[in-house]
């Protein structure tokens, strides 16, 4: 995945306003962990997403809506220890149906809570037309829930994104990281969903070009249509580096900026593929000048516009 093949695969355009480029539903900011919401809307908002709500803890809040005024902000019912949970969903689900992307995981930090709130989001999409319904995004606690149902994902099967660092995508799998790539390949398979981990991306072979109707986002093989990468391959590796991105909140800055590029109107892949990209080449600049170690997940997101704007040339 090399900045000549993004350029190829452009992303949408910026249209004429916010509506124009997509809603980003943020679930998580627990009471203790705000911020996760606060870096993943923050990234979300500079991938350029029209629109950016934070469903976290009721206790959190305000703090939020004043901290980043851009975004709105709804508050949760939480548990005695500040956890968000299945409590309100309610509260949520006209945000949730009206998203063209909704990223459930940063800031959630209790595993049974996390599962509940997944369960109920898969009950109330059961039975959803799937063509309306937004991609979901899972990123931290929501993946270790994730296993536990496995079973019950055919509602969000082909328009889902995991973002896995090696820990989760062992926890996903059942077993220990072997080989990276047919891992995140077989991660894709078994759970019929666009995955990105540690700069490698893959797909569910055979899957359709969710989000891919975009006459704007065209493909790397010269084409318009489908805009969901070349025909060679379901899987994709980065070739920029790594500095210093295992700092904390680098992940929510990742799954962010994944969920604003697909409110844009990009393909699940596609937005996995330049989110992936975006992040890294975004410690590297950080990496080459403030040095390796050091700087901030919160700066990350500031140099995504800057990157984007030089793909687009």
């Amino acid at each position: 995945m090399t900045p000549t093949l993004l350029r190829s695969w452009p992303l949408p355009s910026a249209g004429s306003d916010k509506y124009s480029r997509g809603a980003v539903l943020v679930i998580g900011g627990g009471r203790r962990t705000p911020g996760a919401a606060l870096l993943a809307g923050t990234a979300a908002l500079r991938a350029g997403a029209g629109r950016v709500t934070l469903a976290v803890a009721e206790s959190v809040a305000v703090q939020l809506a004043v901290t980043l005024p851009e975004a709105g902000v709804i508050g949760l019912p939480e548990s005695a220890g500040g956890s968000v949970g299945d409590a309100g969903l309610e509260n949520v689900l006209a945000d949730f149906d009206a998203a063209d992307a909704v990223l459930l995981g940063p800031g959630l930090d209790d595993i049974e809570q996390t599962e509940a709130l997944l369960r109920g989001l898969l009950r109330h999409e059961s039975s959803r037309d799937p063509g309306d319904a937004p991609t979901v995004v899972l990123d931290a606690y929501a993946l270790g829930a994730l296993p536990r149902l496995l079973d019950e994902l055919s509602p969000w099967a082909g328009r889902l994104i995991l973002t896995p660092n090696p820990t989760e995508a062992g926890i996903l799998l059942g077993r220990d990281i072997g080989d990276l790539a047919a891992d995140v390949v077989e991660l894709a398979r078994t759970y019929r969903a666009v995955v990105s981990c540690q700069g490698v991306i893959a797909r569910p072979p055979g899957t359709g070009s969710h989000g891919a109707g975009n006459p704007d986002g065209g493909s790397p093989d010269g084409g318009t249509s489908g805009a969901d990468g070349p025909d060679t391959g379901d899987h994709w590796e980065i070739t920029t580096g790594y500095g210093g991105l295992g700092t904390s909140g680098s992940g929510d800055i990742l799954a962010g900026a994944i969920a604003g590029l697909r409110a844009r109107g990009t393909s699940d892949a596609q937005a996995a593929c330049w989110g992936t990209h975006l992040h890294a080449a975004a410690g590297d600049r950080l990496a080459s000048r403030v040095g390796s170690l050091g700087y901030l997940a919160r700066e990350l997101a500031d140099e995504l516009p800057p990157l984007m704007m030089e793909l687009a040339t």
